[in-house]
């Protein structure tokens, strides 16, 4: 089986924060998914665990930051091309998410960074590891 991941955020709105990514083009479980938290399903071994503050501080004890004001991690999502890395980053401006960055080009690879409404950073990735630089 292969591994999974589930990255879990706080975020101050339940219901917005799952029409975010829904916007995005993801599903959620309704399996995982309560008044407290939704599981937002990226692929079969990647999900997003989106929890109100309350729900959150039952597994961290340390204080939330303000990803707005602070960075806490970014997370690189990668795409099948360019044109889909420009596709996600649309639907998160759309959505309300925030363009952190230019586009960076670098011939074998493209990102561009969106924050989401509640200012978790996602870069979005392609790679042409056939064109990456030897040297």
């Amino acid at each position: 089986m292969p591994s999974m991941i589930f990255v879990n955020l706080p975020i101050a709105d339940l219901a917005a924060s799952m029409a975010y990514y829904k916007a995005l083009g993801f599903d959620h479980n309704p399996d995982f998914t309560d008044e407290t938290a939704a599981c937002i399903v990226i692929s079969d071994t990647i999900f997003v665990m989106v929890l109100t503050h309350e729900k959150f501080k039952e597994f961290a004890r340390l204080p939330i930051s303000d990803a707005k004001k602070e960075t806490q991690a970014l997370y690189a999502l990668s795409r099948d091309s360019r044109e889909a890395v420009d596709a996600i980053a649309e639907a998160g401006l759309k959505a309300g998410g925030k363009e952190v960055r230019d586009a960076q080009d670098m011939g074998f690879m493209y990102s561009r960074a969106v924050a989401d409404i509640d200012g978790h950073v996602w870069e979005y990735v392609w790679m042409d590891m056939s064109g990456m630089p030897t040297e």
